[in-house]
């Protein structure tokens, strides 16, 4: 079992940056992969990014590639996602997911636990 917990979310304005931070209770946090989705309002949850058991491999949205990095501390069982460049259509509940299969990390149901997500509001 991992429970997760999201911090950082925000209401910022176009063009600023912003960092999210997930904290994952439990044991074995390498043994998981580790992914940020969102969901804006009347939208479906969406893959943002994922990190693979050590931090060597990661994947991104292509709307988000170049401006978002994801990362993990294995030693703090925290993930995290720096956001650059936020855009209004960045704005949603970010959430932080935690899965074993690294081979699909942008299918949403590869993830078996998820945090309560935090709000990111961007102003453009």
């Amino acid at each position: 079992q991992v429970q997760l917990v999201e911090s950082g979310g925000g209401f910022v304005q176009a063009g600023i940056s912003l960092k999210l931070s997930c904290v994952a209770s439990g044991r074995a946090f390498s043994a998981y992969v580790m992914a940020w989705l969102r969901q804006a309002p009347g939208k479906e949850r969406e893959f943002v990014a994922g990190i693979e058991y050590l931090g060597t491999r990661t994947a991104y949205a292509d709307t988000v590639k170049g401006r978002f990095t994801i990362s993990r501390l294995n030693a703090k069982n925290t993930v995290y996602l720096q956001m650059n460049s936020l855009k209004s259509e960045d704005t949603a509940v970010y959430y932080c997911a935690a899965g074993r299969r690294w081979d699909a990390p942008a299918t949403v149901t590869n993830y078996d636990y998820w945090g309560q997500g935090t709000q990111v509001t961007v102003s453009s």
